[in-house]
């Protein structure tokens, strides 16, 4: 599933297409995603300029000059591609936004998780966003404010972590490379993980994202970003995916479980709890 760097690539890549261009037209080839997409949309948004492009957790904010929101996310195998001249459809792509300027913002997803919602008001009012804790790269998210959230959870530090009423956006890939950064046992209770222990991973949370986001996210399967490369943040990987090779640091064998339905690595020497 695309996570915050592959999001936030994402949007980087769709933004300068987008701002300032005017809504010529819509067009929704197969509406059933998650939920389907609001018939109101193909009607309602050409004409419309696009504003803003932001990114709320793994979330896509497309703002209009009309106080109107395309809320989009792209579930488990979507992307957002912009092109200059948009090559023929292919299968499983549901959605063509048509720019004045001729370029196509195109929404292709095989499997149909994600979701495309039309908005008026405030976005962050919305059910989806409402809840949502802070952003992982803002200093909102600090060790002061880990350790708060975490006192007396007797959840894995890694669910906590993952948690986006805590904090936003940490995936189960950067989950895994964070804790193994920062020395911590994924297993660990997160309400036994000393201030000065939460400290070094909120840094090496923060760090992992941003190389992430710098290599263009992970592709492990599906994911392309909005020019359609691959990311290359997997080359680098200490412990996702590397179950039963060698620690990069130590070289004890990388050990894979299961916290919470989700795959889990770890360096049995590296990360104590």
């Amino acid at each position: 599933m695309p996570e915050l760097p592959e999001v936030e690539t994402t949007r980087r890549g769709v933004a300068p297409r987008l701002l300032g261009r005017r809504v010529v037209a819509v067009h929704v080839y197969d509406g059933r995603l998650r939920w389907p997409v609001p018939e109101a949309l193909a009607r309602e948004l050409p004409g419309q300029a696009f504003v803003a492009v932001d990114r709320r957790s793994k979330y896509l904010l497309l703002s209009t000059d009309r106080r109107r929101t395309l809320l989009l996310h792209l579930g488990m195998t979507g992307s957002l591609r912009a092109y200059a001249a948009p090559p023929a459809r292919r299968r499983h792509d549901h959605v063509d936004i048509v720019l004045d300027d001729g370029s196509v913002v195109r929404y292709h997803d095989p499997r149909r998780f994600g979701s495309m919602l039309w908005l008026a008001g405030d976005p962050a009012a919305h059910p989806l966003l409402a809840s949502l804790g802070p952003e992982p790269l803002t200093a909102a998210f600090d060790a002061g404010y880990l350790y708060a959230r975490t006192r007396g959870k007797r959840a894995s530090i890694k669910l906590a972590l993952m948690d986006s009423r805590v904090v936003v956006g940490v995936g189960n890939i950067y989950a895994n490379e964070a804790l193994f950064r920062a020395g911590i046992h994924p297993a660990t209770p997160a309400g036994r993980v000393s201030r000065p222990r939460l400290a070094r991973l909120v840094a090496s949370v923060q760090q992992v994202l941003e190389e992430a986001i710098a290599s263009g996210g992970s592709t492990l399967r599906d994911y392309v970003d909005a020019s359609g490369a691959v990311g290359a943040f997997q080359l680098t990987h200490r412990v996702y995916g590397r179950t039963g090779r060698p620690c990069l640091a130590c070289g004890t064998p990388i050990r894979g479980t299961r916290i919470g339905q989700r795959s889990t690595f770890h360096c049995p020497r590296c990360q104590r709890r």
